[in-house]
This record gives C-alpha cells, structure tokens and sequence, in this order.
C-alpha cells in the first residue's frame, strides 16, 4: 500500500521544481510513499495563516521566522528525539552560516535548512569584468544609470536591517529599539542616495523582477542587495546569465546581510509522521541536496552542495563566490511575533525612500513597532 504524502512549496523553479525532482528521486528509495507538492504565488504562500496548512499538507517549505510562533502554537513536529539525532548532528556541522539553527526554537528543531540564501549582489559578467566591491564604487556606477535595486516593502526592509548591520550597528538588539536615530542616519543617507539613482518602479519590485531585468537588457548591469537566486546563474535559464557575488563592503566587510533561505517542515497534524520525517531527512542529506534537489532547479541548503565542484562549475561560482556574505549572516529575532513586525513595519521603509517620511519619523515609528511586537516576547 503506497502512502502519499502532501506538500506545499512556493512558485518558482527554486522552490518547485526542486522538491518535484526530489519527489520522483524518492520513489526508487521508497516504492511505498509518494510525496505530491502544490505551490503558491509566494504573496499567497506568506498570506496563508500557517495554522489552516498544517491541516491540509504533511510537508511544508517555510521561511524561518515562522518558527517560533509554529512551534509555540504545536504546529510543527519536533524533528529532534525522533530516531535522527545523528543526522541533526551531521546537518549542524553542514550549515551555510545559522541557516540550521535558524530552524530551531526553545532547544529543539522544527525544520531542516532546504535552501540557504540572504541578500547578496549580482552583475553580469558579459558586461563588466568586475562588479562594484564597496558602496562608493556601487554609487559611482548608479550614477552611470547601470543599477537595479529592488525596493518593494519587504526587500527595503531587508536591505535597511544588511546596511546598518554590514555598518556596524544591528537593528533589534535593544529591548524596544529598531535603531537610534543616530545610528540610522548614515544607513538612511546611502539609501536615499541610491534609490535617487535607480529607475523609480525599483520600488514595487523583488528580487525576481531585478534578476529578470538584469538578465534580459544590457541596459542594466548590477544589483547591490537581492535574494540570489541560482537559477539565474546557469546556462539556458534565462537570456543571459548573472554572476552573484558578496555584498558590497561596509564597516563589518561583508558580514551583516539578512538571512533568507527556506526550510522544510513537517505538520504536527500529519497522519504520516515517521513517512514525512524521513522524507524531510533525506531531501535535506548531502548527496540529495548537491545532486537531484539541485538539478531540478534549488538552492541547497546543506554545505556539502555549496562546496561542491559540479553544482559552482554550473553556477558561475554561486556558492562560492557569496559564501562569505552566508557565513556572516544576520539571523533576524527569535520571537512569535517577528512575522506581524515585518509585515506592519517594512511599507514603512518604502514609504520613506518614496518621500512619505522623513527620517525621524522612520525611525521613530520603527521603534515603536519593536516596542509593540518584540517586548512582551
């Protein structure tokens, strides 16, 4: 009798065809359990309350800050104690940066880093031989009308919390505190400066809409701070192909972008518990991850692929070429509310680079909102 497990993952060859190849792969491993994924636009995958998925899907592809309030709300299984101790153990030592301990809450695991990524840069190759390595160097080319930025209110967000992080100055490590206005002032200046200098629409855009650009106009030839994606880096994805590099040097060298990436977790209401976990082990292993997960389009999450000859040699050094900025990653708070503070505070850097706020007021409503969702956490 053949058990299926059911899947939920985001719309994109990252995040779908990934795990689809994987889900053939598995049959040869275990005739007896078929694993069927859906997606979602990302917007519907991050609108969708986490407590309705559990209901309807075994396996869930999740980004981590919705692992505190999933594991203190007994939405996801515990994946440590369930006879896979070892390979936790194994997975630890093969993290890209804190992308494993990103999954864990309160001294247990609820989710396997499937995909490794944070904000980094990219450029194309055929067009300039080296990308900006600093911000004055990136200035310098914006100035030229060469540079993308992608703005849309999450990846403002994120982009304020790499530069004052990259700066030197972490946001969210004071009770109550996004930033000081002194600390926020010279982050905010470069932003300003920047996103004056990059086509206007930048600000409802995402990574995948600077990729895309990047990747079919010689118009444009870099990008300073965007989620990489892998794909764009091989052959035949696109019309052209993009090189991603580490972020430009700050203060901090190039520490201090936010970590991204997606794990996979499995539903605490799933009627299939030991089949789900030992999917989620196996996609997660070295050999899956540099092999079939990475062919069908991912980007792993487990050390072993990013080291690999075969998935940089295919990828214009991806993995190499950023792993640095990885290893130096920011880990955003640990907190159950973090996903309500994210959704309510990233407009609001938007807004500002827009001309709809000053910078007082930035940052005073920042800190009130950290105030509001972080300190009773």
């Amino acid at each position: 009798m053949t058990t299926i497990l059911y899947g939920i993952t985001w719309e994109h060859a990252r995040g779908y065809g990934s795990v689809v190849a994987a889900a053939e792969a598995y049959r040869a491993v275990r005739p007896d359990v078929e694993v069927r994924w859906e997606f979602r636009s990302l917007q519907a995958f991050a609108d969708h309350p986490i407590d309705r998925l559990v209901e309807d899907f075994d396996l869930l592809v999740i980004d981590h800050p919705h692992i505190p309030i999933a594991a203190e709300q007994g939405l996801f299984a515990r994946l440590d104690g369930q006879g896979y101790d070892d390979e936790l153990a194994l997975l630890a030592t093969q993290s890209v940066g804190r992308s494993h301990e990103s999954y864990s809450h309160g001294g247990h695991q609820y989710g396997l880093a499937t995909d490794a990524a944070a904000q980094v840069a990219a450029f194309r190759p055929d067009l300039i031989a080296e990308p900006p390595r600093d911000w004055e160097a990136v200035l310098a080319l914006a100035r030229e009308g060469r540079v993308l930025w992608p703005t849309k209110p999450i990846d403002a967000f994120s982009s304020f919390v790499t530069i004052a992080a990259n700066s030197g100055t972490p946001p969210m490590r004071e009770p109550g505190v996004f930033l000081t206005l002194e600390t926020a002032l010279p982050v905010l200046e470069l932003m300003r400066e920047l996103v004056a200098l990059v086509p206007a629409d930048n600000l409802g855009w995402n990574p995948i809409q600077a990729a895309d650009a990047l990747s079919e106009s010689d118009r444009w030839v870099y990008s300073p701070l965007l989620f990489g994606y892998t794909n764009y880096s091989r052959a035949g994805f696109r019309p052209n192909r993009l090189k991603y590099v580490d972020i430009p040097a700050g203060a901090q060298g190039v520490d201090g972008s936010l970590l991204g990436g997606a794990g996979i977790a499995v539903s605490a209401r799933t009627r299939h518990p030991d089949e789900a976990i030992a999917h989620a082990f196996w996609l997660d292993s070295a050999e899956v991850q540099e092999g079939v997960y990475y062919d069908g389009g991912g980007q792993p999450g487990n050390a072993v692929a990013w080291e690999s000859d075969r998935t940089n040699a295919d990828s214009l050094d991806f993995f190499r070429g950023t792993r640095r900025t990885l290893e130096g990653a920011y880990l955003r708070p640990r907190a159950a509310r973090y996903i309500e503070l994210q959704d309510a505070l990233s407009p609001l850097v938007t807004l500002a680079l827009a001309g709809g706020l000053d910078d007082a007021q930035l940052v005073s409503r920042l800190n009130d909102g950290v105030a509001d969702y972080l300190l009773e956490d």
